[in-house]
């Protein structure tokens, strides 16, 4: 992210995004792009190459084919090139996925003891396409940067020289940005990742109900602290309340 993207905005428009961003509740929708799309796509990819520098690849043969053939049937069905997709299964023990701007997507080892039948990997994989298709990363982008400056850079900002202005605001833009990558996801941001992905599995001709499935499974097994899916998810109890309504309303394969 540049400096000159603050160009246009005056010490109001800069006051007015402090107290937006201060705001309880203001999480999504926010007015304004302060990371541009381009820019979200880069660092996602920036980060996928330093994880595939330092994680290794599964050598577990049947489990990467099983992963690649579940996510081309989801991203056929989302209407997306499966060719223009990275997902990698990583070996390591943690019971875990997560999805990158750029259209990336990694997946370790350790969700197999959970996700244990197609199904339900396909519960895990249509989720995290969903995140990437609707830009959720480059909107916490936003809500990080917008928050970043409006609880530790603005008052001090205004005060400065435009040259010294200048470099606070691309110094905290930088860390905005990075950990935008880390947030976790908001409560709505979730359901609509979960809601496309049951679309997506309906499509493909997996069976949605198996994300029922598998987020029970997930409460049964897996910690809330630590890095675990459930460490950046919400709830099961509250998750499977609102797929059991959102299946009510999506057309299943039949048996």
């Amino acid at each position: 992210m540049c400096f000159f993207c603050f160009r246009g905005f005056t010490r109001r428009n800069l006051l007015g995004l402090a107290t937006l961003a201060a705001l309880p509740g203001c999480d999504d929708g926010l007015p304004v792009n302060l990371v541009s799309e381009a820019t979200v796509r880069k660092l996602g990819l920036e980060t996928w190459s330093r994880m595939r520098a330092q994680i290794p690849a599964s050598t577990d043969a049947s489990r990467q084919q099983l992963l690649g053939r579940v996510a081309d049937r989801l991203l056929t069905a989302a209407g997306e090139n499966a060719d223009a997709w990275d997902i990698v299964l990583f070996a390591r023990p943690d019971i875990n996925a997560f999805a990158l701007p750029g259209k990336r997507i990694g997946v370790f080892e350790g969700l197999f003891r959970v996700a244990v039948s197609p199904d339900q990997l396909a519960a895990v994989i249509g989720h995290e396409i969903g995140h990437v298709q609707a830009n959720h990363a480059q909107e916490r982008m936003n809500v990080a940067v917008a928050k970043d400056l409006g609880l530790k850079a603005i008052a001090a900002a205004l005060n400065l020289t435009e040259l010294r202005y200048a470099n606070q605001i691309a110094a905290i833009m930088g860390a905005g940005v990075e950990l935008g990558l880390l947030l976790p996801y908001s409560r709505r941001q979730e359901l609509e990742a979960d809601r496309l992905g049951l679309v997506s599995m309906a499509r493909a001709e997996f069976d949605p109900g198996a994300a029922i499935t598998l987020w029970r499974r997930m409460d049964q097994m897996v910690p809330r602290t630590g890095p675990t899916f459930l460490a950046t998810h919400p709830a099961p109890a509250q998750r499977i309340a609102a797929l059991e309504d959102m299946l009510k309303r999506i057309d299943r394969p039949p048996p």
